[in-house]
Parts: structure tokens; C-alpha cells; sequence
């Protein structure tokens, strides 16, 4: 009996511990999800005017692979290329999001029950305002968490959307370039001049 006590008394200790560590990560995820809010309205906003620089650079990019190559084949290889470096770059920033997605309503969770444990051993001992001030942290922590999660998943849904997008207008470009690049080399006048015309 005394062995589970000591196992009961070292569970409640760590749990216990890990409270302030929890609404350390809430607040730091509340403030990047205000920070990551922020950036997605730019970028609904520069969307909305048209205005995409990811696809911008793309298009840099593409022209630089015309004028540096010659050959079709290896044109394509390094377009194929371009676009899987394009297409990681954008999972990596959206990765992010849905990491929150996960974590947010956790850490909620976490902070709910860590704290409602410490209110119910401090109603045993009959200190009910103990109590009262745990368990409004535990119900805040809820709301933190499942509103962090609730906003990085609307995020994400939206921002999977513009990604697809913007990678079907990515391979849309790149197909244009190599008809244009095709058309040029059946009439056999592929040179510096026939390069700037891909190009434009």
C-alpha cells in the first residue's frame, strides 16, 4: 500500500509540474497563431490583388533554366526539379499550421486536467478559493488551446487550397515555355535571340 501511495503521491508531483510548462507553450502558441494569422491575411490580400510571389519567383527562375540550357531533356529535368523545391518550400510552411492543428487542443487538454487535479486535492483539504482559481485555469486553457487549434485548421484548409493552386499554375507556365522552346527548335532558329523570346 505504501509502495502505490509513493507511485500516487510521484504521479501527482510530475503532473503538478508540468502546469506552468503547458501555459508557457499556450501563450507562445496564441501569440504565433495571431502572428501566423496576420501573414495569411497578407497573403489573402496581395491573393485577392492578383499578386503571388512565390509564382513570381517561379517564373525568375524558369527563365534563368531557358537561357542556362539548350538541351530538352535536361530543360525538363530542371523544371521537374524547380517544382518539387517550390512544392516542399510551401508543405514546409503548411507543416507548421497543421502542427498546431494537433498541438493546440493537447495543450488545451493538458491544461485542463493538470489543474483540475490540483483543485480537487485542494478540495480535500477544504481550501475552496485554491480550488475555484484551478479550475478557472483549467477552463481557460480549454478555451486557448481549442481556439489556437480551431484557427490553424481554417489556416490550413485555405492555405492547401492556394498551395494546389499555385502549383497547377507553376506546371501550367512551365508547359507554355516548352512548346514555346519546341516550336522554336522544329524551325530550327534556336539561338541568344530565340532564347529571349521563351523567355518573355
Amino acid at each position: 500500500m505504501q509502495l502505490i501511495a509513493g507511485f500516487e503521491t510521484f504521479l501527482y508531483i510530475f503532473s503538478s509540474s508540468l502546469l506552468f510548462p503547458v501555459i508557457l507553450c499556450l501563450i507562445f502558441l496564441i501569440f504565433w497563431i495571431c502572428y501566423q494569422s496576420g501573414v495569411f491575411l497578407r497573403e489573402w490580400m496581395e491573393r485577392r490583388n492578383n499578386i503571388n510571389p512565390v509564382l513570381e519567383d517561379f517564373k525568375n527562375e524558369l527563365e534563368r533554366i531557358f537561357l542556362n540550357y539548350s538541351e530538352i531533356e535536361m530543360i525538363k529535368l530542371e523544371i521537374e526539379k524547380l517544382i518539387e523545391e517550390k512544392e516542399l518550400e510551401l508543405i514546409k510552411e503548411l507543416d507548421k499550421v497543421r502542427f498546431v492543428v494537433r498541438v493546440g487542443p493537447a495543450l488545451g487538454l493538458l491544461g485542463t486536467i493538470i489543474p483540475m487535479g490540483i483543485a480537487l486535492a485542494e478540495l480535500a483539504k477544504g481550501n475552496l478559493p485554491k480550488m475555484a482559481s484551478n479550475m478557472v485555469t483549467a477552463f481557460s486553457t480549454t478555451v486557448a488551446g481549442l481556439t489556437c487549434g480551431t484557427i490553424a485548421y481554417v489556416i490550413s484548409l485555405i492555405k492547401q487550397k492556394w498551395i494546389k493552386k499555385t502549383l497547377d499554375e507553376m506546371e501550367y507556365l512551365a508547359k507554355v515555355k516548352l512548346q514555346k522552346f519546341n516550336k522554336i527548335i522544329i524551325e530550327g532558329n534556336y539561338n541568344g535571340v530565340e532564347k529571349k523570346r521563351i523567355v518573355a
